[in-house]
C-alpha cells in the first residue's frame, strides 16, 4: 500500500494565482490540507478579458506569498513536504513560466522532486480526488479556452472523443456578454440575466445538433446572438434577458445532443465498470446551473453518475494540480527534469487530430 504522501501545487496558468497543500493518504483517499487562490479578476475586469501581461506580472507579486499561507494553513514546514507539483502548460506562458521556475526553485534548493503538471489533467482527475471516482469515465471540460469530452482511462491515458472546432464555450459566453454590454467575466453576467429572460423568444441555432461525430461549434451561435440583438436595437434591459436566456437555451440543448451521444458511446465501450459509469464536468463554465441542470438530466436518462466537483474546484486552483502529482508519485512514475519547459500548448490526447481546441500550438488553448 502506498504511504502518505503530502505535496505542495502551485498553479499560475492563467488569471489566478493559487497554492495548495494536499495529501495522499495509505489508503488511496486525498485530502486537501490548504487551499490559496487569488483572483486577478479586479485588474483585468476594465480590459473585457484576461491582458498576459498584467497577469504575469501579478503572478510574480503574489505567489511567494501564496506559498507561505498554503504552507501555514497546512499547519506544515517546507521540510514535511514529500514533493512539489507546478502546472507546466498549457497556458498563459508568461504565467506558465513563473509558476514552473518558482518550483523548479523551490524542489532544486529543497532536494524535493518537481511534477511539471498538465493543467488539463489536473481537471481531469479531480473527481478522483472529491469523489474517489475509479476509472473509466467520462469527463466533459468545458471553460474559456476550452470545450473538450474526454474519456479518462487511467493516469496518463485520455482519448478525446470530441473538441470545439472553433470557439471554446467560455469564451461564446464572454464574446456574448461583450455584444450586450454586460461585464466580465461573461458567463455570470449572462446567466444572471437569463434568470429574468424568455428562452423561448429567440430561435437560435444549436450548432452541430444531430452528427454522428461529438464536437463542439459556438461560432454560429455567436453570430446568431449578434444578428439578433442587430435587428432590435436599441436593447432595452428585457431585451438583453431575453437574448440571454435564449443563448443559454441554445447551448444546453447543443450540449444535450452532443453530450448525450458521448455517454451512448460509452456504453457501448464500457458496458460493465465497476461503480457504474460516470460524467465528471470541470471548466469555470461548470458553474452555470442550467447546464448543470441538463447534464444531471442527462445521466439520470442513462443511468449515469453525475459529478460536478465543488465550484472552486472546477475553476483553476492548485489543488488540482497537487493531486495529479500525487496521482503521478504514488505510482511510482518519475519526476520531471528541471530542464522541463513551459508549453503553451499541452494536449491531452497527443494522438487526437489537430483541431481548434486540441491545444497544440496554432490552436487556441
Amino acid at each position: 500500500m502506498t504511504p502518505f504522501l503530502r505535496i505542495l501545487g502551485i498553479e499560475t496558468s492563467c488569471d489566478e494565482t493559487a497554492a495548495s497543500v494536499v495529501v495522499r493518504h495509505a489508503d488511496g483517499r486525498g485530502e486537501i490540507i490548504s487551499d490559496v487562490v487569488l483572483s486577478q479578476l479586479e485588474e483585468h475586469s476594465a480590459y473585457g478579458g484576461v491582458v498576459p501581461e498584467i497577469a504575469a506580472r501579478a503572478h510574480v507579486e503574489a505567489l511567494d506569498t501564496l506559498i507561505e499561507e498554503a504552507l501555514t494553513g497546512a499547519g506544515v514546514a517546507l521540510a514535511d513536504i514529500d514533493a512539489i507539483a507546478a502546472t507546466s502548460g498549457p497556458g498563459l506562458i508568461g504565467g506558465l513560466i513563473v509558476g514552473l521556475m518558482t518550483g523548479k526553485a523551490i524542489a532544486m534548493a529543497s532536494g524535493k522532486p518537481l511534477y511539471a503538471i498538465n493543467h488539463l489533467e489536473g481537471h481531469a482527475l479531480t473527481a478522483r480526488l472529491t469523489d474517489g471516482l475509479a476509472f473509466p469515465y467520462l469527463m466533459l471540460l468545458v471553460s474559456g479556452g476550452h470545450t473538450q469530452l474526454i474519456l479518462v482511462r487511467g493516469v496518463g491515458q485520455y482519448e478525446r472523443w470530441g473538441t470545439t472546432i472553433d470557439d471554446a464555450l467560455g469564451e461564446a459566453f464572454d464574446k456574448t456578454a461583450k455584444l450586450l454590454g454586460l461585464p466580465y467575466p461573461g458567463g455570470p453576467a449572462v446567466e444572471k440575466a437569463a434568470a429574468h429572460g424568455n428562452a423561448d423568444r429567440f430561435a437560435l441555432p444549436r450548432p452541430m445538433v444531430g452528427e454522428a461525430r461529438l464536437d463542439f461549434s459556438f461560432s454560429g451561435l455567436k453570430t446568431a446572438v449578434r444578428q439578433a440583438a442587430t435587428a432590435i436595437a436599441p436593447l432595452s434591459e428585457q431585451d438583453i434577458a431575453d437574448i440571454c436566456a435564449s443563448f443559454q437555451k441554445a447551448v444546453s440543448r447543443t450540449l444535450k445532443d452532443r453530450i448525450g451521444r458521448g455517454l451512448q458511446r460509452f456504453l457501448e465501450e464500457f458496458p460493465l465498470v465497476d461503480g457504474g459509469p460516470s460524467l465528471v464536468v470541470a471548466g469555470g463554465v461548470a458553474a452555470n446551473q442550467e447546464i448543470r441542470r441538463t447534464l444531471q438530466d442527462l445521466c439520470d436518462k442513462h443511468r449515469f453518475r453525475f459529478i460536478a466537483p465543488p465550484l472552486q474546484l472546477c475553476t483553476d486552483n492548485a489543488a488540482m494540480i497537487a493531486w495529479a502529482g500525487l496521482e503521478r508519485m504514488a505510482l511510482g512514475m518519475e519526476p520531471d527534469s528541471f530542464d522541463t519547459q513551459p508549453r503553451s500548448r499541452w494536449p491531452l490526447d497527443a494522438q487526437a487530430q489537430t483541431l481548434i481546441g486540441f491545444g497544440k500550438r496554432g490552436a487556441k488553448a
